[in-house]
């Protein structure tokens, strides 16, 4: 289950589930640059290549400090799911990465102030089961979770996963990638299948 007040803790060799949204709920992606610059900043932080700037200095690095296991952009927010080897890195990539996110979006749209409603919240993930819903919950969150862009569920279905992005800790709890995909798509089947009996309910 997940901890209360997550944002105190820091744990080693531990499970979070990150999320963050836009200030007063607005997008925080308008553009597919905008996605794709997001996941640009994932890989500057978390490649096994250190990444140089224009002044030919090397960005911080958290590769195997902070490992990303699954994660969904979408228009308003974003949900991560990693794992932590050492403290306190999982508290410097996110503020690498959201405060670099937040310096391209202001420069972008010519706009000042915070991106982001508040700090990022870390829910720590104590138990397997947990894990493996975090996981579905975060594939299943577009509408059009199959086959949406901006989603790691295409590395579980079979393409070839960026050096940045670690499927194994959660696929090792399945046979094979089929039977993950099969764990995700009837839960989303059953909650459809509520839904529809709630409505129905809900009209007689």
């Amino acid at each position: 289950m997940p901890a209360r007040n997550a944002l105190k803790i820091q744990v080693a060799d531990a499970y979070y589930h990150i999320y963050a949204r836009g200030n007063n709920k607005q997008p925080i992606f308008r553009s597919e640059d905008d996605f794709d610059y997001f996941v640009y900043l994932i890989n500057r932080y978390l490649s096994n290549k250190e990444v140089l700037n224009d002044y030919h200095r090397v960005y911080p690095n958290f590769n195997n400090k902070v490992i990303l296991l699954a994660f969904c952009l979408m228009p308003n927010h974003f949900h991560l799911l990693v794992y932590q080897n050492e403290v306190p890195f999982l508290e410097k990539f996110m503020q690498s990465l959201m405060t670099s996110y937040g310096k391209y979006f202001n420069l972008k749209y010519k706009q000042s102030g915070p991106v982001f409603e508040s700090r990022y919240k870390a829910v720590l993930v104590e138990s397997e089961s947990y894990l493996l819903h975090i996981s579905r919950y975060i594939h299943l969150n577009p509408r059009t979770w199959k086959g949406y862009k901006y989603s790691s569920l295409k590395y579980y279905k079979g393409d070839d996963a960026p050096n940045w992005i670690d499927t194994s800790k959660i696929l090792e709890l399945f046979n094979n990638p089929k039977e993950y995909l099969n764990f995700v798509s009837e839960y989303k089947q059953m909650r459809d299948s509520l839904k529809d009996l709630k409505h129905a309910l809900a009209g007689k």
